[in-house]
């Protein structure tokens, strides 16, 4: 991951409860569509707290799993949360990324690509170290109105203060549809590209259980509630309270969705 004056993405704790979780979902919705071989060697970059890299060693069957983050202190979260001995971490930003003699067989960007300054550069240095004929694949969270909880978050917070747009996921990333991601994947010099959209459920036991990651002061949306005043927040978080759609148990029930590619390197030479 990479970090920016409203992306802080420190602390992984916090990260698990405002997204990791959700991660965890998709990841699996992921893996199953990539359709996979047992004993493949796996680059993973952009690997947070780790939920790509359970999910590759959980169903997957790899050889061997390498992940990166440029975040150091995600890493050692990761580390210890992921304790399969056919998984390896290491701090490396996308402009670093590890190697692999003869090239890894996959390589994979989980939910990151998005956030590097400069992705098609990113996925040219991906396909680099993947082998001939193997595949580079990733996902991002479709932040134009695929992720509920995060857009009505975002709806009420510009709401009630206007400046807080520009923040605001869906502006940031607007571009970022399935179009874009093929044309990006295609522009790296990949072949027979493919993209799909990936739908994951997420319910909130209650109105504490969807407000209180946004607490957590990392990731742009709890970055922003860390820089209101206990009166601003308490109002935001009453406007939430409001607009948001409960069952009568109290749950809070939406959808999140990611948009998913993957490409092969063409068969020429070796890495």
């Amino acid at each position: 991951m990479t970090e920016d004056t409203h992306d802080r993405w420190a602390l992984g704790d916090a990260y698990d409860a405002y997204m990791g979780r959700w991660s965890r979902l998709v990841a699996r919705e992921f893996v199953d569509w990539l359709r996979t071989s047992p004993g493949e060697h796996w680059l993973e970059i952009g690997c947070g707290t780790g939920a790509l890299t359970s999910t590759l060693c959980a169903h997957t069957d790899p050889a061997s799993v390498v992940a990166c983050d440029a975040s150091a202190s995600f890493v050692e979260h990761a580390r210890t949360r992921v304790a399969d001995p056919r998984a390896s971490f290491v701090a490396a930003a996308a402009d670093s990324l590890p190697s692999r003699p003869g090239g890894f067989d996959r390589i994979v960007s989980g939910l990151v690509l998005n956030f590097i300054p400069d992705p098609g550069a990113a996925l040219a240095a991906m396909k680099d170290r993947v082998r001939s004929g193997g595949v580079v694949s990733g996902y991002v969270w479709d932040y134009l109105g695929g992720i509920e909880f995060l857009s009505q978050f975002w709806t009420e917070a510009v709401a009630a203060d206007p400046g807080a747009a520009p923040l605001d996921e869906a502006q940031r990333f607007a571009s970022w549809n399935l179009d874009h991601v093929a044309s990006l994947f295609r522009g790296a010099g990949l072949a027979e590209v493919t993209v799909a959209p990936l739908t994951v459920r997420t319910a909130f036991a209650s109105f504490d259980d969807y407000w209180a990651p946004f607490l957590g002061s990392t990731g742009p949306a709890p970055t922003y509630v860390a820089t209101l005043s206990d009166e601003k927040r308490d109002a935001l978080a009453e406007r939430l309270r409001a607009a948001l759609p409960r069952a009568a148990d109290g749950r809070i029930v939406l959808h999140a969705r990611a948009l998913a590619a993957r490409g092969f390197r063409p068969a020429q030479g070796p890495v």
